[in-house]
């Protein structure tokens, strides 16, 4: 050892002291709006059924139609590969994954519509149809049948349909209530969002279901859909949609791009709405930033285009459909709508080649940084929290496994969480 250096300072304790209490509001603010991702699932798509067609059988049907398309226009791994461009070492891996996933879980998040995908009905129509909504999702759940996530995209806060939409989610949730209560993967889904007031009276519609049947405060959260430019640059010429989470009081839970309601909205034409415009990726980008660091969550839309009718014209829509859905996760868009079985084969295609094809780069630099190795790049702990988080959607999604990347980092799933928790404190990492 050197010699000890003297330490010396200038200023007394109570500097630092009157400091902190300075900062006190400020230091209560950050972790009131800022808690950090939530550390759950995030599922990699939201699958919309109308209200009147969803069955008991409708997931299933789903993952089978996804099957036989495959089956019809692509029935192995090489001309699945060679239909996507997928890499030769991933084909096999990327394909038996995917069929495995239509087979066990073909949907990870269902919205019931009774929105634009159900339109206008009369009102003892809409009353049946949202009873019976209810009363598939509890059997479903009871049942384990049910999709990880699932809930209802009711009618929007606007005056022409606003009864309707509160209407609409009495009668779910309440049905819900009495077939024995609300799932743990509920969400509901909040559309053509416009001023936050708006968000701030579905806050107020669903306090009013918890104080009725005894809920604690705050159980019910909703995903907010951005389908107007004005939920994006209000009048005044703020972020409408900062302080659209700042009205939902922590209930919010996502952030929902609605491709063609907001493309049509600042005026794009028909042939040329998608995800991609640069309206869309303008949208989104001011959606990103607004929800970094609050623990909602930003998806992506959809495309309209449908994997239907011959072989060839299934693939260029199946092409079309998986370049949109890498270009989104390399936007750090997670979670995409997914509006037809065919999208499904693609979907996870997308999501499992993205992830696997960087598994080894992302384990190799996490465990380096772990072990103080260094190597050609120099990371720092925000980048273990993206790697980290980065391998835990992999595996949460079915495209990596829990043991593989254990093998490969020297990390269990607790210190992956660790690493990807803001506010994890002091870190100790454990042997797998």
């Amino acid at each position: 050892m050197g010699q000890q250096e003297k330490v010396a300072t200038s200023l007394a304790g109570a500097v630092s002291e009157e400091i902190s209490a300075s900062l006190a509001a400020v230091d209560a603010e950050l972790a009131r709006r800022y808690p950090g991702d939530p550390g759950t699932r995030q599922p990699v798509h939201t699958v919309y059924v109308p209200g009147d067609v969803f069955e008991p059988g409708t997931l299933r049907s789903w993952g089978d139609q996804a099957l036989a398309a495959l089956d019809e226009h692509a029935p192995d791994a090489a001309s699945f590969a060679a239909v996507l461009g997928i890499p030769e070492e991933l084909a096999g891996p990327v394909h038996d994954r995917v069929r495995a996933k239509l087979e066990r879980e073909p949907v990870e998040d269902l919205r019931i519509d009774f929105e634009d995908g159900y339109g206008p009905r009369p009102d003892a129509e809409e009353d049946e149809a949202a009873a019976r909504a209810a009363r598939l999702v509890s059997e479903a759940y009871a049942n384990g049948t049910a999709a990880p996530y699932t809930g209802i995209r009711m009618k929007c806060m606007e005056a022409g349909v606003r009864d309707r939409g509160i209407r609409t989610t009495d009668v779910f949730l309440t049905g819900l209530m009495e077939a024995g209560g609300l799932p743990e993967g509920l969400v509901l889904t909040l559309p053509k969002v416009t001023y936050p007031e708006q968000v701030t009276a579905f806050v107020q519609l669903l306090e009013a279901f918890e104080k009725v049947h005894g809920l604690d405060a705050g159980r019910i959260g909703f995903e907010i859909q951005i389908e107007t430019s004005q939920s994006i640059l209000a009048a005044d010429g703020t972020a409408a949609v900062a302080r659209m989470i700042d009205a939902a009081q922590g209930r919010a839970t996502g952030l929902h791009y609605g491709t063609f309601d907001y493309s049509a909205c600042v005026g794009v034409s028909a042939a040329y709405q998608a995800s991609d415009h640069p309206a869309a990726d303008h949208a989104k980008a001011v959606m990103q930033v607004a929800a970094a660091g609050t623990g909602v969550r930003v998806s992506d839309g959809s495309t309209n285009v449908l994997p239907v009718g011959p072989t060839a014209q299934v693939h260029e829509a199946w092409r079309l459909h998986y370049g949109l859905t890498r270009r989104a996760l390399a936007r750090a868009y997670y979670q995409g709508w997914d509006m037809h079985p065919g999208h499904l084969p693609t979907r996870y295609a997308a999501v499992y080649a993205f992830y696997r094809e960087g598994l080894e780069p992302a384990a190799a630099r996490l465990a380096a940084y772990v072990a103080k190795a260094g190597g050609d790049v120099m990371d720092e702990p925000a980048t273990a929290k993206a790697l980290s988080g980065y391998l835990l959607r992999g595996i949460d999604c079915g495209a990596l496994d829990t043991a593989e990347v254990a093998r490969l980092t020297g990390l269990t799933r607790a210190d992956l969480d660790a690493f990807a928790s803001p506010r994890r404190g002091d870190l100790t990492v454990t042997a797998p």
